[in-house]
């Protein structure tokens, strides 16, 4: 395994990071929701949050090694439970660095009750577009992947909704990857607002 470790051990601060700031800004709760990101330079090789690990309390020992496959090639925690749809992802979009499934309140909320989501304010319409929705499936199950990747295979798409559930957003970099979850809950929550507000 030929792998940059500057770069491993860079990645897993800014995962820290950027953990830490999803789990402030209330994009998951609980030891819910996962991060993950290439490795600059090694594109077969992610580090991915591990299973049972809070964002608000991540450490840089909190990120497992894993290959395209989900093989652990270092580290002594279990991978998310959902890193069947992380490593589906990064074979079917080689322009896409890193990956945030988070669990917000009103993404979640405005999806399963409405079944859509609209994009609303013009900060997603200009960061996302659009976004898709995906039914509902056990988490942490090869049927939920398989519906994730699905929904993906789609290149002009960067964020899903999963009904009952969360939200996955991806970008060329974690940054960017927070950035658009971010951006997808303060659109649900407008868009929210508005529902309420025509009434």
């Amino acid at each position: 395994m030929n792998i940059d470790r500057e770069q491993v051990n860079k990645l897993r601060r800014e995962l820290v990071e950027v953990s830490h700031k999803l789990y402030a800004r209330g994009l998951t709760s609980g030891t819910s929701g996962n991060t993950s990101a290439r490795v600059p330079g090694s594109p077969n090789h992610v580090l991915i949050k591990a299973s049972g690990t809070c964002f608000g309390d991540v450490t840089e020992d909190d990120f497992v090694l894993v290959d395209l496959d989900g093989n652990v090639l270092e580290g002594s925690a279990r991978p998310s439970k959902e890193y069947r749809f992380h490593c589906g992802i990064y074979k079917i979009r080689p322009e896409v660095n890193a990956i945030v499934h988070g669990h917000s309140a009103y993404a979640t909320a405005y999806a399963t009750a409405k079944g859509e989501m609209p994009v609303v304010t013009a900060a997603a319409e200009a960061g996302l577009n659009k976004v898709g929705i995906v039914g509902f499936e056990t988490p942490g199950s090869e049927e939920l992947a398989n519906m994730v990747i699905e929904s993906f295979k789609d290149q002009t798409l960067k964020a899903v909704v999963l009904l009952r559930h969360g939200f996955v957003t991806l970008g060329e970099s974690l940054r960017k990857a927070y950035y658009l979850a971010d951006v997808l809950e303060d659109n649900a929550k407008t868009a929210c607002l508005i529902e309420q507000l025509k009434k």
